[in-house]
């Protein structure tokens, strides 16, 4: 058997439900005693895997023949067990999972039991480390608190590996793993395809693009980076295995295609940096490329949350490197220049922690009030323009005329305010 042989076989292996469904079992994830869904599993590990000697025959039309997988109602090309919720069985000594819901598909997540908690919420966490939720905190805090010229090169880096991400998905287009065998903790991004794990591109980007900009611009042991980056890269990867949303196949791929891309492109960060701040035409460059790569980039054959994150992602780096352009022509950028470096952390005193709390409390009200304010007039405006009935949002937001405008504004206008709004009025303050 050649090498290519031996890869293409491998590939196939790490890309198999029942490795997932595997690794699950044995972070103590499984579905209730007496749920419907509990005896699907155990029928799917009767019939074993593609090609093992264990698996039952079946002839076309038989009744254990398996249907092929087909998109839901909303586009999600996976096979989640039609969507409901399994019926809760006897927990025992375990803890049975909450169903979560998904607010923009209305698709629900399925009853789960739990018998590792300290591995349940360590990986919760770890799914965390690549959501909105994180980036929103993240980023600002990094240009409020602690070093802006960093801030903007991670947002840099991380709109290119996560746009790449994102349109490489769309293009391969292989499903998620198939449930059963493989429990569904996490419905969000079900919609999406799978190859290559965005959550692992992310998780991998950004402790490597920290140490990088880092290091050499701050004083601290390198060994402090070389421990971060396998653990939080490692973590991410294996969380969205554990949530059952990837193969281990496709968080291999992530963390590959992530190093391919740092290879590439990561020269090139602070000339980009540059080009935001310095350049006079900056802002209507930045503005029409990243609208230009969202409107390319919308080619799905059905809806997924993955065209609302691309938009979501352009229109972030996009207000942030207008913001952060608008900054410097005024004044207001605090980098420090190079015959200072490398920077000392300063000691932390009651002031500095208490104006840090202060910037961040502050400024994520602002940012919260300013993406609220902007979904309300972004929505209801992009359906009148486009005559589309907007008394279900839901709907609404699903057709393109109206998420692009929606999620690039609105996210536009939040990353505008993270690197000049709100650093202008903590100027403005004080708490600068």
């Amino acid at each position: 058997m050649s090498l290519g042989q031996r890869l293409a076989l491998l590939a196939i292996r790490l890309q198999e439900p029942q490795r997932v469904a595997s690794f699950q079992r044995l972070c103590g994830v499984e579905v209730p005693l007496g749920s419907p869904a509990a005896g699907e599993d155990a029928e799917t590990e009767v019939r074993g895997a593609p090609g093992d000697p264990r698996r039952r025959a079946r002839q076309p039309g038989s009744e254990d023949s398996p249907s092929p997988v087909k998109p839901d109602c909303c586009g999600a090309p996976n096979g989640v067990r039609n969507g409901l919720a399994a019926e809760p069985g006897p927990t025992g000594p375990r803890r049975a999972g909450s169903l979560r819901r998904n607010s923009l598909t209305g698709e629900e997540g399925e009853q789960f039991k739990v018998s590792n908690l300290p591995l349940y919420y360590l990986f919760c966490f770890g799914t965390e480390l690549g959501n909105e939720l994180f980036y929103i905190l993240f980023f600002p805090f990094w240009i409020w608190n602690l070093d802006p010229f960093v801030g903007r090169r991670l947002v840099i880096i991380w709109v290119l590996v996560m746009y790449l991400g994102q349109c490489t998905k769309d293009i391969i287009r292989w499903p998620r793993p198939a449930s059963p065998p493989v429990i569904k903790l996490e419905v969000f991004y079900n919609s999406e395809y799978s190859m290559p794990s965005t959550h692992a591109m992310s998780g991998t980007a950004i402790p490597i693009a920290m140490i990088l900009l880092t290091y050499g611009r701050w004083q601290y042991p390198l060994i402090y980076g070389l421990i971060l980056i396998p653990c939080w890269s490692s973590l991410v990867c294996l969380s969205r295995v554990y949530m059952g949303m990837h193969s281990i196949l496709d968080v291999i791929a992530g963390f590959l295609y992530t190093i391919l891309i740092f290879i590439i492109f990561y020269p090139l960060v602070d000339l980009i940096d540059n080009f935001n701040q310095t350049y006079k035409y900056a802002p209507l460059i930045i503005i029409g490329l990243h609208l230009i790569l969202g409107i390319f980039s919308f080619t799905l054959d059905t809806w997924s949350t993955s065209r609302g994150d691309t938009a979501e992602i352009l229109g972030s780096g996009a207000g942030i490197a207008c913001g952060s352009h608008t900054a410097y022509n005024l004044g207001l950028s605090l980098d420090p220049s190079l015959h200072t470096l490398p920077l000392a952390i300063p000691p932390l005193t009651v002031t500095l922690f208490g104006k840090a709390i202060l910037r961040v409390v502050l400024g994520m009200t602002l940012v919260l009030f300013v993406r609220d304010i902007m979904k309300k007039i972004t929505i209801p405006l992009a359906c009148k323009l486009f005559s589309i009935p907007c008394h279900d949002i839901r709907q609404a937001r699903q057709h393109m005329e109206v998420e692009l405008p929606y999620r690039y504004i609105t996210y536009g206008m939040v990353g505008f305010s993270i690197t000049f709004l709100i650093p202008y009025i903590f100027s403005f303050i004080g708490i600068s």
